[in-house]
Order: C-alpha cells, then structure tokens, then sequence
C-alpha cells in the first residue's frame, strides 16, 4: 500500500485568487501547445518562397540622370526669342513638370516601342516556366509583310521549333503544327506573311522551340509608361532621374536611352521647325518693306519738288520765333491791362486805406507810384493823428484835402496808362495778324514733309531690324541644340531589386507565423468548450478534487496495484482528495454520488476507477449503477449480471446480497444497475433504494454511486441527500462553457450536498505540465505514432 501523504496536493478554492487576471505566460502556453503546427506551416511557407524565387521573374532597375535646359521656353522657343526684345511673344522658365509629362507621354512610349520592337516578345521553354530571351539570345530572325498599322494590333502567338537541315517547324499558340517550311522562304499564316531567317547563336539548341508573342503596341506602351518612374533629383535641381524597371536589363537600358533621344530628336525637329518657319515670315515681310520703303522714298522727293523747298524746317523756324515774341508781347500787355484795371476800381472804392505800389505797371516817369507813395504818407500820418484827435481838427482836415488830391491824381494816372497800353495790344495784334499769314502754309507743309519721312523711319528701321533678325535665325538654325544631357547613361545594377529574397523569406516566415495564429485565434475565439481548471474556476466557485488527464487506453478500469500510469496516479490523488472532503466520526460508510452535467463526460469511468482506487487501500467499497435510464458499468467492466439494481427496486422479494455481486479483481462490490424500466424516477423515490443504502453503510467502508446528469433528469436531484460527497465530473475539451451555469446553480443553491468538482480527460502536454503524474516514471498508456507526435 502506498502513502498517499506525499501525493497531497489539494486544488481547493480559497477564494482569494484575483478576478479574471490575463495570465500572459498561460497564453504563450496555449500557443506554444501548437507549435507543431507553426513549424509545419512555416516549412511550407518557407519552401513555398524557395520555389517561388526559383521561378520567379526577377526585375532589374535602371535608371539615367539627365539636365533639362533652363532657356525660356514653354508656347515660346529659343527662336522665337528673336522677337522678345520688341516686348512680345514672352515666355517662360522650362517646366520640370511639363518635361516629365512629356518624357512619360504615350506617343513617345509608343515610338520607342516601334524603334525597338518591344511589342514582339521571345520566349524559351525552360524545366518548368517559360523563360524570355531578347536580342542576342534570339536563335531566329522574323519579318513580317504587313503594313505597320496592322502589325502594331496583332494580339497573337505561335512558336517556331526544329530547325534542322535548314527545315522550320510553324506551330500554333495550342501547339499545333501549322506547316514546315524552309529558312528564308515565304511562310503563310493566319497573321500575315513572314520570314523567318537562322541566327548563330552559341549556346542555343538546334531545334529548341521558340515562341513568338504579338501585343498590340498600345498595350505595351501602357504598360512600360506605368513601369517608368521620372522624378526631379531635389526641388531645387534641373536634374531628372528616369527609372525603370524590367525582367531584362538590357531591354530597360535601350528603352531609357531611346526614350531620351526620341524626347531630344522631337525637341530639336520642333525648333528647326519653328525656325524655319521664323526664316520664312522674316524674308517674305522683308520683301513687302522693302518696297514700301521704296514708295515713300519716292513720295518725299516728288513732294519737295512740287513745292519748291529746300529746308523748310529753318523758314518755318524764323517765322514761328517773330510770332512767338509777339505772342508773349500780347500777353504781357494784356495783362498790365487787367492789374491797371484792378487799380482804377480798388482806388475809386478805397475808403481811408491805403493802396498798394510796385505793381510793375508800365510808367517811365514812375509818377504814379510817387504819387501812391505820397497818398500813403498823407494817410498813415491822417490815421496817426485822428488817433488822439477828431476829423475837425485843421491838421486833420488838411491831411485829408491833400489825400483826395493825390486819389484823383492817381486815378487820371490810371487811366492814361490803360489807354496807352490798349493802343501798344492793338499794334501787336496787328503785327501778329501779318506774322500769321506769313506762316499759314509753312505748318502745314512741315507736318505733310514730317508724316513722310517718319513712315520712312518706321520702315526703314523695321527693314534693318529684319535683316539682323535673319541672321540671327539663321545661326540658330544651324546649330540647334538638344533639351536634354545625358548626365550619367541608362546603367543599373546586376543585384534584381525585386523580389529580394530577404523580404521574401521574411514574409514567407511571419506569413507562416500568421496563417496558423489566426486560425489557432480564430479556433480559440469560437471555441466554447471548457479545456483547463482555470475555464472552470471563472465560473463555479465550488472546489476542486483535481483533474483525470486524457487517457489514451482503451481499458476503462485503469488504476491498478503496478499500475503508475498519469491516469492512474491521478485517480490517486483524487482517492486523497476526496478522503480530505468527507466528513469524519461516524461509523458508516461514506457515501459519495458522481454526476455530471450531461451524458459522455466519463462519470461512470470516473465511478468505477475510484472505487478501484479505494480497494486499493484494502477498504470494503460498493459500486452502485444508479443511472438506470443509461446504465454502462456491466459494458465498461465486460460483465453480465442476471439482476441489478432495478430488479431489487421493483422485485420487494429479493434481498441486497441477491443482486450484488463481487468482482475479484478489482476486489470490489457491484450493484448493476439492470434493465432499463419505464419509470426510472418512481423506482428510486419508492423506498427499497434507502434499503441499499442501509445495507451498505453498514457493510462497506465506502458507497460509490454512479446517477444520471442532472441537466437531463432529476433521478439525481431525489437521491442527493444521501450523499456525504457529491462529485461533480466536468469533462474537458467536451463540455459547453455555457453548460457551467448548470453546476454553477447547483452549487450556489446548494441542490447537491457537499459538491465538489473533478475535471475529467484533462490534456497536460497541452497545459505544458512538463512532469505530469507520477513525476515521470512509469510507462506511458500507448506510445504514440510519429504522425501523433508531428501534429500532437
């Protein structure tokens, strides 16, 4: 007998764990359980990458860098700059972004498709893809006989094989023989005429067969202008780095360095163009001026001889400087009019002021100005003295005689002086007169002799502005130059930029990573099932016998004297366990009940490998099959027994000991549970069941009852209070979480007397128990196949 002391690990709630903590390493466990799977799926993702860059196409990148010319351009070129410094046709800086709009347009792509003939693609048949080959490589030379407007919409193929004794083989795109034909004869085909000549190629393979695909040329033009990338080196720079990638490398260098010479040639036939064009306005206008200029030549002299001048301009000047003089004369007098005027009427009205002098009026005697000097004195000494006397005084009205005197004097002064200045306005208005008759016709003839000669000017400066601008365009014209230089050539590296097999081998492990980890979440997120202890604990507090791992024996009474087995060692523990949970003092046996929540959670295997481990311990132990509706104890146990338990029930002559029966080698008692009746529930509440029940606890030590799910009948509802234990078995990986409100319920309720929770057909290497039971001795149940250990 051993001692179950050292097995006393006890899985009792103590109520005092925290609620719902996220356990990282028990996550990492659960995970870590697949890891079988993680490897498998990254070996396949990793192998799968490996095949995939061994047949891959791999892309190369080539790229130039070009300088864009930083004249003004735009609607306006560097020819028709010639016409700038008239303050017309201005331009602008060249556009970055409308030179990389046209390096990238489609009629470019297109003619370097055509220059090239990228739209017809070779291709060999390699060990398991078809590989291109270009230029070089091509063993066969092929001319087509059609018109470049239907070649370039060709959407076809065909393959060409066996060229033998100067034989050609004609295949369809299905493979199919169309005709055999000689090298350098006209072959007929559903596509046009062609032919096809031989190409020494060193390493080809005399009748290796070569395929021929035709794409239209918009096609490929598309598709090579969405591989080309053109960008400005910096913001600041006219620098403009073309890239593109390609499967062959030096396809990509011929088509960049194409592209940047169409792009040149197209700017260089449009300023030779637009030059010529410019040579030709400049000559045909030069031809209408200089006949212009011809015709007013001949207008000035026969104007000139008509009427009879030489150099009108110094007659006329003579004539126009007598009459300017005049002119300001007449002003001059006019004015000294209108201020003597002025004079007459301020001095007749002035009233005891004073009146004004040095007036510059024309007077060679200067008397009116003494006189208005004199009136003045008279005045300031009149107003002086009427200061501190009245006008009675003799001094006063003397003053004032002498003042109306001198007023009168000034004012007869006055109007002499306006009647002489009116006579000297009627004489330079007179000599004026005859100044201008003089001069009528000289203006006018000086402005008809000044509108020829400047129609002359014009012409004659636009004629030599003309010639020099010819010149100039014809220099142009000669040396016209590129938009772009080639900076550094169409080159890239040997190295395939894609796809690089780092990032491809890392995608292909994290992929593999991922693939198994989604689906484990995905399996995990609509997994219901209750796997561990902890699934469990979260829900019913009740506490915890312990778990019975999986078992993969197909015995159903496992636990036996030699037996150290997980399984066996567990059913050990659980023998202690439950001796902790039954109560003591009393002199009957201990009668514990095991149920479960529904049928197939094992509570029958639980019942009789319990029992088994209590004989162990050489205890009397009654095995009783109290779930009469799904008896299983005769068909786990492979017995066969006349009356059960249901026969005792309805039978009330039959005694206890006639329906138990012992099994020797389980040292054991059994009461089977008989034939099913058709009111099981009747039967157990009719009494003749507290019969066994008495018989036992004073026979046995220990009363094991197996009874039905309580979710599905209530047979083990009516019987629970017999039990001194009531063991409720929870099978792992089985049992739906939502079904845990059912134990949950009983045991917050207190339905079931004393309950306690075992976890049945547990999965320790999945939990990652490293020892399990029995602390790793002992044989295994069954080893496992080597498939079992690859996917667990």
């Amino acid at each position: 007998m051993q001692d179950d002391n050292k097995y006393k690990t006890f899985y009792i709630d103590d109520n005092e764990q925290q609620d719902d903590e996220i356990n990282i390493r028990e996550a990492l466990e659960k995970y870590g359980y697949q890891w079988k799977w993680f490897l498998l799926s990254v070996v396949i993702a990793l192998t799968a990458a490996f095949f995939y860059l061994r047949y891959a196409t791999y892309q190369y990148e080539v790229s130039a860098t070009i300088l864009i010319d930083d004249e003004e351009k735009g609607n306006l070129t560097s020819e028709l700059s010639a016409f700038e410094d008239l303050g017309i046709l201005k331009g602008s800086k060249t556009s970055l972004d409308t030179e990389m709009g046209i390096l990238k347009s489609r009629t470019l792509m297109e003619n370097v498709i055509k220059d090239l003939k990228l739209n017809i693609s070779y291709y060999s048949q390699g060990r398991v893809a078809k590989r291109e080959i270009y230029q070089k490589e091509v063993p066969i030379n092929i001319n087509f006989f059609l018109p470049d407007s239907m070649l370039h919409h060709l959407d076809t193929t065909f393959s060409v094989s066996g060229w033998t004794d100067n034989k050609i083989i004609l295949n369809n795109s299905d493979g199919e023989k169309i005709s055999t034909n000689d090298f350098g004869k006209r072959i007929s085909s559903n596509f046009g005429d062609i032919i096809i000549t031989p190409v020494t190629i060193e390493n080809s393979t005399v009748g290796e067969e070569i395929f021929i695909k035709l794409r239209p040329l918009k096609e490929v033009a598309g598709q090579y202008r969405e591989l080309l990338t053109i960008a400005p080196e910096s913001k600041k720079s006219n620098l403009l780095i073309i890239t593109l990638k390609d499967p062959v490398k030096l396809r990509a260098q011929k088509i960049i360095d194409n592209l940047i010479w169409q792009y040149n040639k197209n700017a260089v036939e449009d300023k030779s163009q637009i030059a010529k064009n410019t040579d030709k306005f400049i000559n045909e206008r030069l031809e209408i001026i200089s006949s212009d200029l011809s015709d007013v030549d001949v207008g000035v002299e026969e104007f000139k001889t008509k009427n009879k001048l030489t150099d009108i301009a110094a007659e006329a000047g003579i004539m126009l400087e007598s009459s300017s003089e005049l002119s300001k004369k007449i002003v001059e007098l006019n004015t000294q009019i209108k201020l003597t005027d002025y004079m007459i009427n301020y001095v007749k009205n002035s009233k005891d002021e004073l009146i004004p002098i040095n007036l510059s009026l024309p007077d060679n005697s200067n008397t009116i100005n003494s006189n208005t000097d004199n009136y003045n004195k008279l005045m300031l000494e009149r107003n002086r003295l009427l200061s501190n006397s009245s006008e009675l005084n003799p001094i006063v009205v003397n003053l004032t005689e002498q003042i109306s005197k001198y007023k009168e004097s000034i004012i007869q002064r006055l109007v002499n002086l306006k009647t002489s200045l009116q006579i000297s306005l009627n004489e330079n208005k007179r000599q004026e007169l005859l100044a201008g008759k003089r001069t009528t016709l000289a203006p006018r003839q000086e402005r008809e002799i000044r509108d020829i000669q400047r129609q002359q000017q014009i012409i004659e400066t636009l004629y030599l502005y003309l010639l020099q601008k010819r010149e100039e365009n014809s220099i142009t014209l000669a040396v016209t130059v590129p938009n772009a230089k080639i900076i550094d050539g169409a080159e890239g590296s040997e190295i395939p930029v894609s796809p690089k097999k780092m990032i491809v081998y890392f995608v292909a492990l994290l992929f593999g990573l991922i693939v198994p980890f989604v689906i484990i979440y995905i399996r995990f997120l609509l997994d219901n099932k209750i796997h561990t202890l902890e699934d469990v604990e979260a829900v019913v507090k009740a506490p915890i016998l312990g778990d019975i791992p999986m078992s993969r024996s197909e015995k159903k009474v496992i636990i036996s004297e030699q037996d150290r087995s997980n399984v066996a060692e567990s059913f050990r523990l659980l023998r202690t366990n439950v001796n902790f949970m039954l109560p003591g003092a009393k002199n009957e046996a201990k009668t514990i009940f095991i149920t479960s929540t529904i049928g197939g959670e094992g509570k029958t295997f639980i019942a009789i490998n319990l029992a088994s481990a209590l004989a162990l311990l050489n205890k009397k132990v009654l095995l009783i099959g109290a779930d009469i509706r799904k008896p299983k104890i005769a068909t786990y146990l492979n017995t066969k027994q006349d009356k059960g338990l249901t026969h005792f029930l309805t039978d009330t002559s039959l005694k206890v000991t006639d329906v138990i029966v012992h099994h020797k080698d389980m040292n054991l008692d059994i009461l089977e549970s008989g034939i099913i009746p058709p009111n099981p529930s009747e039967l157990l509440t009719n009494g003749r069941f507290d019969e066994v029940l008495a018989y036992g606890k004073k026979t046995y030590d220990y009363i094991i009852i197996d009874t039905a799910p309580v979710n599905i009948v209530t047979d083990t509802l009516l019987l629970g209070h017999h039990a001194h234990l009531f063991i409720f078995v929870i099978r792992a990986n089985f049992l739906d979480k939502r079904m845990l409100k059912i134990p949950k319920m009983m045991y917050e309720n207190k339905r079931l007397p004393n309950m306690a929770i075992l976890i049945n057909d547990t999965n320790y290497e999945k939990k990652g128990y490293g020892y399990g039971y029995g602390y790793g001795y002992g044989e295994r149940e069954s080893k496992k196949t080597w498939w079992e250990k690859i996917l667990g």
